[in-house]
């Protein structure tokens, strides 16, 4: 008997991990996707990132995160692939367009509910005097989320006689459809400032789902489908202490509803070879009341690779050994030619 009760209890304790998922399309209740290193993360932060590129012309990255590994059979995994340019800084006095696109891919759990998203991004930049640039950007995209209920078990399923959960019970839960797609519109606009070479400071503020698109599987039934209206704002800085040393303090905050994230800490950069050329970077940050998440980075010339560890600190902990998330992200900077000589970096570098 108490073999068929932990039986039950691991049955039910993954199903509730999963129905939290699939209440975020039910009744719009939890965050978007997210990274911890949303800093690496640019356009799904703010649009107004778009071309926004201190130290660069152009970007190209990748991110993955798999998160959940011990709570869930089937952990959860998001993908994203980005890039983002500059363009008429010739022909504009002073300023610049942004252009980019950013498609991201999450699986999540063992329904496999995937949602894919593609964003196309525009944001127009315009120095002001020799030491501030301010950025207004909106990107808009397309959204699709399906589910397979049949790898799902509900806990009407539950036969007490079997200690097993039986697909061929009948559930209560009766699913409209089983793949939805929107358009979703965000927008944003960012402020950074450069005295000098040696520090940088940067602030951005965004509105995601502003059309407030509907996200459901199930029939219209009273509750708000609407996905609510997401605000992201984020600070940060760049200090050059010597040749061999820049620190780079920040923080974040996201609502959502009734959900919201704060993660402060910073990052710091160790120039290896002299010229810049090959850095580490390591650092720690904190988001509250739920996790710490130390980083570890290296730089070789305009790749850049770094890896955060979410290592729970909630309640949660307690069912996943404070293992949250693993967490990677590649990036490729760019300069185009005509522009080496003279481009103007804006945060400081080695």
């Amino acid at each position: 008997m108490q073999h068929k009760m932990n039986r039950k209890n691991s049955y039910l304790r993954n199903w509730t991990v999963c129905l939290l998922a699939l209440f975020c399309c039910g009744q719009v209740r939890a965050q978007d996707l997210h990274f911890s290193q949303f800093f690496n993360s640019p356009l799904t932060t703010n649009p107004a990132n778009t071309g926004f590129i201190p130290d660069a012309d152009y970007r190209i990255g990748a991110n993955y995160r798999n998160q959940w590994i011990n709570v869930m059979s089937v952990p959860y995994k998001t993908i994203s692939i980005y890039g983002d340019a500059q363009v008429l800084r010739d022909k504009i006095e002073n300023g610049w367009l942004g252009l980019g696109g950013v498609i991201l891919r999450d699986a999540a759990g063992s329904g496999n509910l995937t949602s894919t998203k593609a964003y196309g991004s525009i944001a127009y930049h315009q120095m002001i005097g020799y030491a501030s640039l301010l950025s207004a950007g909106f990107n808009v995209g397309w959204a699709n989320k399906r589910i397979d209920p049949t790898k799902l078990k509900f806990p009407d399923q539950f036969n007490e006689t079997t200690g097993f959960f039986d697909a061929g019970i009948p559930t209560s839960v009766v699913f409209n459809t089983t793949s939805i797609s929107y358009v979703d519109i965000q927008a944003g606009m960012n402020y950074a400032y450069f005295p000098s070479d040696k520090l940088y400071l940067n602030g951005g503020f965004s509105v995601h789902h502003i059309n407030r698109p509907r996200e459901t599987f199930f029939m219209q039934s009273g509750f708000d489908n609407r996905l609510s209206m997401r605000y992201i704002g984020f600070l940060n800085a760049s200090a050059k202490l010597n040749d061999r040393v820049i620190v780079n303090p920040m923080a974040y905050y996201s609502n959502q509803a009734t959900s919201h994230e704060l993660v402060i800490g910073g990052s710091a950069n160790y120039n290896l070879s002299g010229n810049g050329e090959v850095q580490v970077i390591g650092g720690a940050y904190y988001r509250a009341g739920e996790s710490v998440i130390p980083l570890i980075g290296f730089q070789w010339k305009q790749f850049r690779m770094s890896f955060t560890y979410d290592v729970t600190t909630s309640s949660l902990a307690a069912y996943n050994n404070s293992r949250g998330a693993i967490e990677f992200s590649l990036q490729k900077l760019g300069f185009y030619n005509e522009y080496n000589i003279d481009r103007q970096s804006l945060c400081p570098q080695f």
